[in-house]
Formats: structure tokens, sequence, C-alpha cells
């Protein structure tokens, strides 16, 4: 038996596309109830096992020893008892795994009810969603109770037949008296030795557990048997000069695992340290894909992926992602503190550092506004803070550590203009040599990096400044005519 926290690290260490296989729903239900149900199986062979096998077979050789004659009654209550428990279990085992399935759905529905409450309720769809709960709720309980009902006959049918036993030995038993073939006495200890069927008895309460158990004890194999596609190379990659942060894509080309084509085609362009680097394209042109590369979220398909020109995929993982500093589309906070945090990615930050990546995120302001400051709670999700708020905390936290890669997933869009701004400078002025990617909407956030990159449909199309790609960019001119006017256009012209 793995205990549970090996379950947890084995979840936790799943990349993307093993996360794909299970559902969160069915992760949570596998590192829960299908453990516990584990764990209570368990506790009953502890207690059963060893004091059954013991009973039944002492039970054998004592009938064995006082009446030979009347041993076919016991074979034939025992043969009755395994009987009944092969038919119960042949009924019930596939209830069982459909059991832990419904556990699954129901799990899911309340996550996503908890999780969509605003959006719930924006659209008065209350009625909509008791439904769904109330029809997963009802096959569950439907199914649940039809497994417990079939488990319960077991042990009344146990029961009879011990009884009945007990009553055919009497009866056996009075003939054989009658005809002066045994005394009483030896009858009354046949009966006491068929009790053997106790131990039987017993072991069919291990039978009700088992199946359940079995079922769960495969779920959780499928999880801890799932081969991690993303692995630290056995030999990891020497730096003799130090560490830079130049990131090198070289004819890269990706496919989403399940997909027919790739996302991403032949993508070229070097992020060179001290540089911004930004990329802009429609939705669904694969700007985050070539963000989550970096990192190895995803393993690229073809092409090369370089860092300080080693290959993303002999680098060890935690030193890679040590060195990167990623913020999401969506700014995720944990439950705890202000400080705990921005300080997520190292705990043993000093609080100096804390406050300094909180300035330089334009955080410090409404951070010193709260009650606490940097003490002040963070509720699960951030729930408790606005989107610009939990945008800013989430920055600081990536800038934190100091990494040498800063990918920025358009981090910026809960901004306004002169915050953005703000921040964007204060980033030039204290990590002037790290590598900067930014991942933008809008064009006012790229107006100044050093090399933009055009994405459409998972294509480069365009690729230099601002200047150039409103002259040359078909792609670019039109998002720029999109989102600025004509007299911005010439003045940033």
């Amino acid at each position: 038996r793995r205990p549970p926290k090996e379950v947890f690290s084995k979840v936790v260490s799943f990349s993307q596309a093993e996360m794909n296989n299970f559902s969160t729903a069915s992760l949570v239900t596998r590192s829960t109830n299908d453990i516990q149900q584990i764990q209570h199986s368990f506790v009953m062979i502890l207690r059963v096992v060893v004091f059954a096998p013991l009973m039944a077979f002492g039970g054998i050789f004592m009938v064995m020893s006082t009446n030979v004659g009347m041993a076919w009654i016991i074979a034939l209550a025992v043969a009755l008892v395994f009987t009944i428990i092969i038919s119960l279990l042949a009924v019930a085992m596939p209830r069982f795994k459909r059991l832990q399935l419904l556990i699954d759905d129901t799990n899911r529905i309340v996550r996503e009810t908890l999780s969509g409450l605003p959006v719930i309720r924006a659209f008065n769809t209350q009625k909509h969603e008791r439904q769904r709960f109330e029809e997963a709720n009802a096959e569950l309980t439907k199914t649940s109770l039809f497994v417990n009902r079939t488990m319960s006959a077991m042990m009344p049918l146990m029961t009879l037949i011990m009884n009945l036993t007990a009553l055919l030995i009497v009866w056996k038993g009075g003939y054989a008296i009658q005809a002066g073939k045994m005394q009483i006495g030896d009858m009354m200890a046949f009966i006491q030795y068929s009790m053997v069927i106790m131990s039987f008895l017993m072991i069919t309460m291990l039978s009700i557990m088992l199946p359940r158990a079995s079922v769960s004890a495969k779920r959780i194999m499928e999880v801890l048997n799932t081969e991690n596609v993303l692995l630290s190379p056995e030999e990891k990659a020497q730096f003799p000069h130090g560490v830079k942060g130049e990131v090198s894509f070289e004819e890269v080309g990706f496919c989403y695992p399940g997909a027919q084509s790739e996302s991403l085609h032949s993508i070229s362009f070097k992020a060179a340290p001290g540089t911004t680097t930004a990329i802009i394209g429609s939705t669904g042109s694969g700007k985050s894909t070539i963000l989550n590369l970096i990192p190895r979220f995803h393993d690229i398909s073809s092409g090369k992926l370089l860092i300080d020109g080693v290959d993303v995929r002999e680098w060890d993982l935690k030193e890679l992602r040590q060195m990167v500093g990623y913020v999401p589309q969506q700014g995720l906070l944990f439950s705890g503190t202000i400080a705990s945090n921005i300080a997520y990615g190292s705990q043993d930050i000093p609080q100096a550092e804390i406050e300094w990546a909180a300035e330089v995120a334009q955080a410090s302001n409404f951070i010193a506004e709260r009650e606490g400051q940097y003490e002040s709670r963070i509720a699960q999700g951030g729930v408790n803070v606005s989107g610009g708020q939990r945008q800013r905390l989430s920055i600081a936290r990536a800038l934190a550590h100091r990494p040498q890669i800063l990918l920025f997933d358009d981090s910026f869009s809960a901004l306004d203009y002169k915050t953005e701004q703000l921040v964007r400078s204060r980033l030039c002025e204290e990590l002037s040599e790290a590598t900067v990617i930014i991942v933008a909407q809008r064009i006012s956030t790229i107006l100044h990096a050093d090399n933009i990159i055009v994405l459409d449909e998972g294509r480069i199309v365009g690729q230099g400044r601002h200047k150039e790609l409103l002259e040359g960019c078909r792609v670019y001119q039109e998002i720029a005519m999109s989102q600025l006017s004509q007299q911005e256009l010439s003045n940033h012209g």
C-alpha cells in the first residue's frame, strides 16, 4: 500500500499531457474517497484476516475428528456460503466501478457550481444548476442504494444458512443418537464446532468492502502508474560562465496531444538578455503556447528550443523553472497572506525583497491601505481582491526571486494604461538584464518592444519593431487600426 502523500506527489508532478487523461474532479476523488475506501478495508483486514482463518481451519479439524459422517453438512453449508458470496459480488462489482465514476461527476458539478457562482447568479441559472446536481445526485443515490441493498442481503442469508446447518445437525444427530451411534455430548460438541461457519460469516464482511476497495485501488494505481512525459535528464546541462537567459526558437513546431494538426509551425526568433520581445496576434494564434514551451510545460514536437545555447530538454526542470518568472493570463492567488503569495516561489525571500517586488509591480499602494498590510489575508483564489490587484500581486510574485527570464502572458490586461506604463518602466529600470517576453492583445502594451512577433494561425507573419510592422505587415496593420486612431497611428509611426 502506498501512502496518500505519494498519490498527491504524483498528481502534482503531472504535466498538462497527463492532466488531460484525468479530470480534476476525478483526481480529487481518487486522492480522497478512493484512498479512504482502501483504508477502511485495511482496518477490517487487520481485525479479521488472522482470526477468521485460524477459527475456520481449527473448526474444520475438530469436525473431522468428532464425526466424519456428518462432515458433509459443514461442506454443504460452506459451499452455499461461497455460492451466495460469488453471486452477489458478480451483481455488485460493475456497480462499484460505476459508483466511483458517479462520485467523480457529482464532485465535478459541485466544483463548477461553487467556482461559477457569480456567473450562475448573473444569468439566473440557479434552477438549471440545481437540476444538474439533483440528476447527478439521484443517479449516485440510486446506484449506492442498489449496491448497499445487494451487499446487505448477504448477512441475513449467512445467518439463515448458519441456523439451518444447526437444525440439520440436530435432525441427523437425533437419528444417530436413537440408533446408539452417537452420544448427546458429541452432537452438542459437533454443533459448537460447526459454528466454524461464523468465521466465513466474518469473511463475508470483508467481501462487502473489498470489491469497492479493489475498484478504488485500480483507480489509484492508474494514477501512480501513469508515466510522466516531462522528466529531468539524467545528466544536467553545465554552464561554466553562468546562466544568462537567452531564449532561441529554431524552426519550432508543436502539436497538442490528440490534435490532428500542429498549433505552431516553424517558429524562429531570438530573445536576448536585456531586451523585450512581444508576441501579438488574434485569439488562438498560439501566443500562450509559445510561452508555455519555455518553462517546459509542454515539449516541442519539432525544431529546437534553446536557452543559453542548450536544448531546453537537457535542462534540469527545477533549475529551468527557477530562472523563469511566469505570470499567467489569469492571476491565481493562494489562500494565505499577501507576503506568502509574493514569496511563493521561494519561501526564504527576505521582507525587503517582497516589498521591492510589490513596489515594482505597483501593488504597494493598495497593500498599504489594507489592514495588516503584507500580513493581510488572501482568500482562496484571491476572491477578496480586485482583478487588477490580483494581477499586480501575480506580477510581484514573478519578480520576487529576480528571474533571468520573465514571461508575461497577457498579464497587463486588467491594468489601466497609467499603471501599466509605470510597471513596464520600473521593469526596465530594475530588471534591465532580464530577458522579457510579453504576450499582449493591446498594441499600446508592446509599442516600445525591441522585437515584436506577429502570429497568425500558428505562424510568424511579421517580425520587427512597431514602425517596421506598420509599414510591412498586413496582420499587424489590421490589429493596429482596430485599436488606434489615425492620429495615434501617425504619432507612433
